[in-house]
C-alpha cells in the first residue's frame, strides 16, 4: 500500500487528511495524475505551486514510488 497525506489547505478543500492507495504507481506524477482523474475537488492538486514528498523528504514529482511508500501533498508555505 501507498499512504497518502494531504495538508494544510489541501486536507481542508478535500475533506481527507489521509488515504490508503494500491501500489502501482510508476511516480509521484502518476500517483497525482490518478487522485486529478476524480476531477471537482481534486483539481486543487494541479495547482503550481504543489509540494510532495515521498518517505518525509522533499521531492520532485518524478521521484519513482514502491509498495510502502509514504507521499505527503502540501501547498507552497510563505511567511513573512
Amino acid at each position: 500500500m501507498i499512504s497518502v497525506q494531504y495538508f494544510a489547505r489541501y486536507r481542508e478543500i478535500l475533506g481527507l487528511d489521509t488515504e490508503q492507495l494500491q501500489p502501482g504507481f510508476a511516480t509521484l506524477d502518476e500517483l497525482r495524475q490518478h487522485l486529478l482523474a476524480r476531477g471537482g475537488v481534486w483539481e486543487v492538486l494541479a495547482e503550481r505551486g504543489l509540494m510532495c514528498a515521498r518517505n518525509e523528504e522533499l521531492c520532485a514529482l518524478s521521484e519513482p514510488l514502491t509498495d510502502g511508500d509514504a507521499v505527503a501533498f502540501f501547498p507552497t508555505v510563505t511567511g513573512g
